[in-house]
């Protein structure tokens, strides 16, 4: 019973230990200083080809979440 109960006391720390590093990563893409994202817009070329190649196999395809593309605009102040 000793034996035992060290061990769920050494995973139990384990886990715990590495549950405190998985929110610590830091972001490592930005946006470039200067542009601004408005909004989200279909990325309608993308989801044409797609389409077209399903046609010529046979497929249907069903977009459950569309394909998106950020549109920027050049922030006027900088």
């Amino acid at each position: 019973m000793n034996a035992s109960c060290r061990m769920a006391v050494l995973s139990l720390v384990s886990v715990l230990g590495l549950a405190a590093c998985a929110g610590t990563q830091q972001m490592t893409v930005a946006d470039p200083p200067g542009v601004q994202i408005v909004s989200m817009d279909d990325d309608a070329a993308y989801v044409a080809r797609v389409e077209q190649l399903a046609r010529r196999r046979g497929v249907e395809v069903v977009w459950v979440n569309p394909p998106r593309q950020a549109l920027a605009v050049q922030d006027e102040g900088e």
